[in-house]
Order: structure tokens, then sequence, then C-alpha cells
């Protein structure tokens, strides 16, 4: 597809991603989502980037152009947009957000009116519509047929209280000293409202949001700065989120950043012991050797799917299942959410441990993740991996050594990512300047 990645469509906002686009993008999702309209409301909320103010405006004049009432309730988490346009009735849901990147990116991601993410079948037939001129020309309307749009502040407490029902009614958080870090950005308020009304001592860093500073040096990607603070405060542990909050990191209480998968493992496992684990466990194919050898030794099956928390939503629907999240901290708990979740993640962990009356380090040293090196190798061209010349020959080797892998090219970028696997990480080094000399031959001739 030529607008929409493995999470929406992303950018450099003002660029390609400019309010032009964001416009007609806007009508064509309303052109789509008039078919099964109910209550012709849509919901739109943002981040906290700067070129969030130029999109929102943007998705709005598209929007009422084609006859649709908008609803805007400004900087609010990614799941808690997927939440309220189900909670409020609406059509459809849209988030403006880049998630993790820069603040000179942005994005736009769309939810339907049960709050799930959209499947690539409908992001194509979306596609369409926008690049059809005539369809985007006769679907304006005019006069008293032209939507309306309203600001509304206070839906922040409806998310608010779905987020603690998710958190054990015979728990307290009164015993706890709590770092987190808000990445400035869309948890900035709800995050320590919700830690605080549960009774956590609560510390809050990179909570002054100024439009640029969103996930600069902290949150999710930068957990350093986390870390020092927990050592400082001498807290019982530290969470932080990425600019829209939907992924979590985790800082245990001797400053060490635990492994995405050994969090996956550990939650899993305090599911399965609560009698509330209802299948599998969905990982992606990125996940980390480590955690099917946890899960297996503990009697819980994985299953794996392509890397985007959608993918791992679907799977899960199509088992059955009601967990699982990827290594880089998108967790999943369907009973509470209908997308990846920081604050449910966190406070789930936050659970566990007052529950084992164990230390959060404690807890993660249950998993040791196995070696891992990833590369990004810019590339030239993306050619179908299946017609390379001598990758089945390289991969053939890489299993005789005993070596996992993953070769899969960036959704948005001209990037193809490598990942082995090893208990040895002598032997990955070695071998990962061998499938770097690869690729570089390969594409980029």
């Amino acid at each position: 597809m030529k607008l929409f990645g493995t999470d929406g469509v992303r950018a450099k906002a003002g660029e390609f991603l400019d309010s032009f686009l964001a416009m007609r993008l806007a009508m064509a999702a309303g052109i789509y989502f008039k078919d099964k309209s109910i209550t012709n409301n849509i919901l739109v909320g943002k981040d906290t980037r700067r070129s969030g103010y130029m999109i929102e405006n943007a998705i709005v004049s598209g929007l009422t152009s084609i006859g649709y009432n908008v609803i805007e309730i400004g900087p609010m988490p990614t799941p808690a947009i997927a939440f309220l346009t189900e909670d409020m009735r609406c059509d459809a849901g849209i988030m403006i957000s880049a998630s993790h990147n820069p603040y000179y990116d942005n994005g736009i991601k769309f939810f339907d009116a049960h709050g799930n993410k959209l499947n690539e079948d409908v992001e194509r037939k979306i596609e369409e519509i926008y690049f059809n001129d005539k369809l985007i020309q006769d679907s304006k309307v005019s006069m008293d047929q032209i939507g309306q749009a309203k600001r509304i502040d206070d839906v922040i407490g409806r998310y608010i209280v779905s987020i603690k029902n998710s958190f054990p009614k015979d728990l307290t958080l009164k015993s706890l000293r709590v770092v987190l870090d808000v990445a400035h950005g869309a948890s900035y308020k709800v995050a320590p409202t919700v830690f605080r009304e549960l009774g956590a001592e609560v510390i809050v860093i990179n909570d002054q949001p100024n439009g640029l500073n969103i996930n600069e040096n902290c949150g999710a990607l930068h957990p350093s700065n986390l870390a020092s603070e927990v050592i400082k405060f001498r807290a019982d542990v530290g969470f932080a989120f990425d600019g829209d909050a939907d992924r979590l990191v985790v800082v245990n209480e001797k400053g060490e950043v635990a492994h995405g998968d050994s969090l996956l493992g550990v939650l899993a496992l305090y599911l399965k012991e609560q009698g509330k684990l209802k299948s599998s466990v969905v990982a992606t194919i990125m996940s980390n050797g480590a955690l099917k050898e946890f899960l297996n030794k503990h009697e819980i099956s994985l299953e794996t799917c392509n890397v985007g928390d959608k993918y791992v939503l679907e799977k899960l629907k199509a088992i059955g299942g009601n967990f699982g999240g990827e290594q880089s901290g998108h967790i999943i708990f369907s009973d509470y959410a209908k997308t990846g979740d920081g604050l449910i993640a966190a406070l789930q962990f936050s659970a566990l441990m007052l529950s084992r009356k164990k230390s959060a380090s404690a807890i993660l040293s249950q998993i040791k993740p196995y070696p891992q090196l990833l590369t990004n190798l810019k590339i030239s061209e993306k050619k179908d991996l299946e017609k390379i010349k001598g990758l089945k020959e390289l991969k053939k080797d890489l299993e005789n050594k005993n070596i996992n892998y993953l070769f899969r090219y960036s959704g948005t970028e001209n990037l193809i990512r490598l990942l082995l696997e090893n208990k040895d990480s002598k032997v990955l080094e070695k071998e990962m300047n061998n499938v770097i000399n690869f690729f570089k031959k390969a594409l980029n001739e």
C-alpha cells in the first residue's frame, strides 16, 4: 500500500504527512465508515506533538466536509482512543500519533466502532477511496449537512475508571514507591493520576510536554534516565511509557532494564496462576527463544505472528486467547483493552509484585533471554527475499549452527532488519558480520 504501513499512516509531519493528505485521508475514512454509520460521530485524539494541531484541524475539516460530526478530546493515550471510541458509541476513532518516533514525525491510526485497529483489507479500501477523485468530490456536502465539531475535555475520567478496574480490587499500591517516565507524551496526566488514586507513592519524570520534546532521550526507548531515578529515590519499580503510552518498559529496584520477553513471560505465568489465561500466549516472530522455553516449562503454549500489536490482537481473536505482546513493550490484556496499553501492563506487573510479595528483580530474573543482535541496514532496493540468490544457503548455514534468525523489511523506511539469536554472544557477532555483508551486496547493487 502507498499510504498505510504496519501501524496506520506515519511519516514526517509537514512533508509527506501534510495537512492536505490528512484532510483527504480523513474524507476517505469517513466515506468508508458512512456505510456503517450509527451515530454519525467520529472521535479524534492526539499525543503532544506540535504538528498534532495542524493534522487535527485538517482531519476535522475533512470529516465535517462530508457530513460527519467530530468529537475532539485532545492529548490522550492511543489505548484511550480505542476504549473511548466504543464507550462513547462513535462510528470510528482516530489517533494522531507517531508513537515512539521523534517529534518531527506524526501518524494517523484508525479504530472501528468497537475500538479495534483496522485490518489490511479495510486499510486497502480506504486507500482506494483516497485515490478516487470522483468519489471524494461527490461526497462533499453543503449547507446544513456540513458536520459539527466539539471539544470535550472531561473524558479522561472515563478512561481512568476503566484502567483502575483492571487492577485487583483486593490490592492497593500503598506499599509501593514508583517512578513514572511519561516521555513528555500522551500519558502525562493519566499515568500519575491512576497510580496516585490507587495509593502509590509516585515520582514523575518527563511530564512537561512542549510539543517538541516528546520521546526525546526519555520514555520507553531511553530508559537509562528512569533507571537512574529509580536508584536515586530507592523506588520499588520504574515504568517508562512511549509517546502514546501503548508500550511499557520496566526497570527493577536495582536500576536494571527488564527485557520485553521476560516481562511477557512472568505476566503470562501470573495470569495462568490466577486461572485467567484463556489459551496460548501470542508473541511476534521476534520473540526470544528463552520466552518459549520458560512458557513450555510452565505448560503454557506459545503462538507467533507478524510484528505489530494489531497482528497480535488478530491472532488472539483467532485462537480465543486473551494475552500476548511484543518484545518492544506492546502488551495486550484483551480482557481489559483492545490494543497494547502501557498503563494496564504496569498495573498488572505491580499487582504481580504485591500478590507474590517479591521484588521486581526477583520476579523478572526467572527468565534469562538468549543473546540477540539486531541490525537495521540501510538498503537501496527492497527485493523479494524469496528470490535473492544464496539466501536459502545462508539460512541453512545459520540453522546448522543453531542460530535463530529473522530478516524483514521496515514498513516505512528503506531498511532491512536483521535479527540473530544464539546462546553464545561471540558466535552472534561473527555471524552478524557475514549476514550484513551478504545483504549489502544483495540489496545495494
